[in-house]
């Protein structure tokens, strides 16, 4: 029998619209994959089931990564942060991480007062 505490999803802070913000990390090289958002259920869902479930805000329903594009993001481990606000997903991405099909989220950098384009999409 396991003695240890399990993992209450109503005790993270979340926002006043019931959302907390996830950043994805892949588990391997640290790389930052992107940024979204979770609700205590999309939590529930991907502690349960091993593969990283988000909150969409835009279609009000959830979104579990992969699902439709076969860019899964398979949970490797969940931590939270010290004021229990933010969630930080250390995953193994299958494929681009973004939406635009690109590696990451992140792929505009701001230099010399201009924007950057660091990665092209995936062809």
């Amino acid at each position: 029998m396991d003695d240890a505490p399990s993992f209450d999803v109503e005790s993270l802070r979340y926002d006043a619209a019931g959302l907390i913000p996830c950043i994805a990390q892949e588990a391997e090289t640290g790389e930052v994959l992107m940024l979204a958002w979770m609700n205590a259920e999309a939590v529930a869902r991907t502690l349960e089931t091993g593969r990283v479930t988000y909150w969409s805000r835009s279609r009000a329903a959830f979104w579990v990564k992969g699902e439709t594009s076969g860019h899964v993001q398979e949970l490797v481990d969940l931590r939270v942060d010290c004021d229990r606000d933010c969630l930080l997903a250390l995953v193994r991405q299958t494929g681009p991480a973004c939406h635009t099909n690109r590696r990451v989220c992140f792929y505009t950098a701001i230099r010399d007062g201009a924007e950057v384009e660091l990665m092209a999409p995936v062809p």
